[in-house]
Order: C-alpha cells, then sequence, then structure tokens
C-alpha cells in the first residue's frame, strides 16, 4: 500500500528531460531580455549624460518654451534654465506647469518653462 502511494505521488508532477529544462531556461532568458530592452527603449528620453542636443529656446506668449534636445532630461532642462534657483523645485514646477505624469521627456517635445 504505502508503494502504492508513493508511485502515485513520483507519477502525479511534471517531469522534463534535460532538452526540455534547456529550452524552458533559453525561453525564461529571453523574455526577460526582451522586457529590459522595452524598459531601457522606454526611459532612453530620460537618461542623463552629455548630450549632443542644445535644446530650443523660444518665447510663447511671455512664457519661454523649450525643446527637448536628444538625452535631454529635466535636470538638465531645469539646471540650464535657471541655473539660480535649486533644480529639484524647478524640474517640479516644469512638471506641474506641463501637465507631465512623470519626469521622462522625449527628444523633440516642447517645455514651458516657470517664470523667474
Amino acid at each position: 500500500m504505502i508503494d502504492s502511494v508513493r508511485q502515485e505521488r513520483r507519477g502525479s508532477g511534471v517531469r522534463l528531460t534535460r532538452r526540455g529544462r534547456i529550452v524552458l531556461i533559453a525561453l525564461v532568458v529571453i523574455i526577460l531580455l526582451v522586457g529590459y530592452w522595452v524598459t531601457v527603449r522606454r526611459g532612453a528620453g530620460a537618461s542623463s549624460g552629455g548630450g549632443d542636443a542644445s535644446g530650443a529656446r523660444a518665447h510663447d506668449g511671455g512664457a519661454e518654451v523649450v525643446e527637448v534636445g536628444w538625452h535631454d532630461t529635466l535636470w538638465d532642462i531645469a539646471s540650464r534654465g535657471r541655473p539660480e534657483v535649486d533644480p529639484r523645485i524647478t524640474v517640479r514646477r516644469i512638471i506641474d506647469l506641463n501637465g507631465l505624469s512623470g519626469a521622462i521627456v522625449q527628444p523633440g517635445q516642447r517645455l514651458k518653462l516657470p517664470a523667474r
């Protein structure tokens, strides 16, 4: 009786061959790499670093408008636009003024800067 219970327990699980385990691990790794790639691509507009863009400036009815350049971040824009003010305050004001949901910006996006 005890032997039959042990056999039932052994037979009820999923058994993978060596090849099956390799395929399963490869599939999980591919899914994780694709997820990582999508995440990195989504956050590319917010990456910091020296950029090749200057961030074009214009005045729109009294408010200063800046075009986000390649590799620009809100921190960079805030530091260039209002160097005399703490960038954390300016970043928060830019987010509020432009109705952004977060700190991620895309190249070519136009942002209003807060008044001095």
